[in-house]
C-alpha cells in the first residue's frame, strides 16, 4: 500500500535503465533497492559506493529540480562541518522512461539505521549526539535565518496541523492528555536566535555501529532555526539517563529543553495516524516518542 496518494513507483529496473542512460560510468554497477521506513524518497544501491534518492511524491519537474539543488548546496556545506561521515552530492540526474522528476546521486555510507539497530540506552551514543548538534549549533549562518512554514519556526504555527492531527488520531491514541500537553507547549516564547541545523534526527536518519554513531543522513535540510529544533533527538532516539546526558552536554536550559520536546510532539502526533497501516516503523517511532513524552521523567 502507498503511503501517499500521489506517491510515484520505481524500481530498480528503472532505475538502472536511467542510470545507463544517463550515467554511462556507472553503467556496469548492480542496482538495487533499499528497504527503508523513508517517506520522502526511494533509496537504491548503485555499486558499494554511491546511492540514489529519488523522491516518491508527485511535484512540478522544476520545482523539485530546485529543491534537489538547494539541498545538494545544503549536504555539502554540512559536509564541511560534520564531526561524522555525511553523504556528499555527486550527481544530479534527468527526468526519464519510468520516472519523471530529477533524482539524486550521493555517496553511501557504511552503517546501520537507528530504527535497526537500537542505540536508546548508550551514553556514548548520546555523547555523539551531543558532539554533532553542538558542530552545527557553532556552523555561520552567513546571514541566514529561518525560511519556511516546517517545524523551526514559530510553535503556534502549527495549531492548524495539531487540530487534525488531535482529531485524526481519535481511534488509535488516548487524545486529552496529548492536546493538555500542545496547550502548554505551544506558549513557549522563543528567546534564542536561529542557528545551523539538521531538522529531522530522526532514528532513520542516523547511523550507528556497536552503539557509536558513525554516520548522519538527510542533511538536505541542513539550514538555521531554532536552537531546540535538532533536540528531537532526545525524544526519538534516546532513553531517559542517556537524554539528560545529552541535554547536560549542550547546557540546554528548561526553556530550550522544553521547546525541543515541543517539536518532537509536534512530528510524532503526525506519524502514528498518517503512517499506521502504509508505514508501522514510523507509526511505531510516533507512539515510542509520544510516550516518552508522556513520561513524568520525561
Amino acid at each position: 500500500m502507498p503511503m501517499h496518494d500521489d506517491q510515484i513507483d520505481v524500481t530498480a529496473e528503472t532505475v538502472a535503465a536511467l542510470v545507463r542512460e544517463q550515467f554511462p560510468q556507472w553503467a556496469g554497477q548492480e542496482v538495487r533497492a533499499l528497504p527503508s521506513a523513508g517517506t520522502v524518497n526511494a533509496i537504491f544501491r548503485i555499486g558499494d559506493g554511491l546511492a540514489a534518492r529519488f523522491p516518491l511524491r508527485r511535484a512540478d519537474p522544476a520545482a523539485a529540480r530546485s529543491d534537489l539543488e538547494r539541498e545538494s548546496r545544503a549536504s555539502a556545506e554540512l559536509a564541511q562541518i560534520s564531526p561524522f561521515p555525511v553523504p556528499e552530492p555527486v550527481a544530479l540526474g534527468e527526468p526519464g522512461p519510468g520516472y519523471p522528476l530529477p533524482w539524486l546521486v550521493q555517496t553511501w555510507l557504511p552503517g546501520t539505521i537507528a530504527t535497526d539497530a537500537d542505540p536508546s540506552s548508550s551514553e556514548a551514543f548520546a555523547d555523539d549526539l551531543a558532539t554533532f548538534i553542538h558542530a552545527l549549533r557553532q556552523a555561520d549562518t552567513a546571514g541566514r535565518h529561518f525560511n519556511g512554514s516546517g517545524r523551526g519556526g514559530i510553535l503556534t504555527d502549527h495549531d492548524e496541523w495539531m487540530e487534525t492531527c488531535f482529531q485524526r488520531s481519535e481511534p488509535f491514541l488516548d487524545v486529552p492528555p496529548l492536546r493538555r500537553l500542545w496547550s502548554r507547549l505551544r506558549a513557549l516564547p522563543r528567546t534564542s536566535p536561529d542557528v545551523m541545523t539538521h531538522g529531522d534526527l530522526i532514528p532513520g536518519n542516523v547511523l550507528v555501529s556497536q552503539n557509536r554513531l558513525v554516520g548522519v543522513l538527510d542533511t538536505g535540510g541542513f539550514a538555521p532555526a531554532d536552537p531546540a529544533l535538532d533536540l528531537v533527538a532526545a525524544w526519538h532516539l534516546l532513553e531517559r539517563t542517556p537524554r539528560q546526558l545529552l541535554r547536560k552536554a549542550l547546557n540546554s536550559d528548561d526553556l530550550e529543553w522544553e521547546r525541543g520536546r515541543a517539536w518532537a510532539f509536534e512530528q510524532a502526533m503526525g506519524l502514528v495516524w498518517y503512517y499506521g497501516e502504509t508505514n508501522p516503523p514510523m507509526a511505531r517511532l510516533g507512539r515510542q516518542t509520544l510516550a516518552r513524552l508522556l513520561a513524568p521523567d520525561a
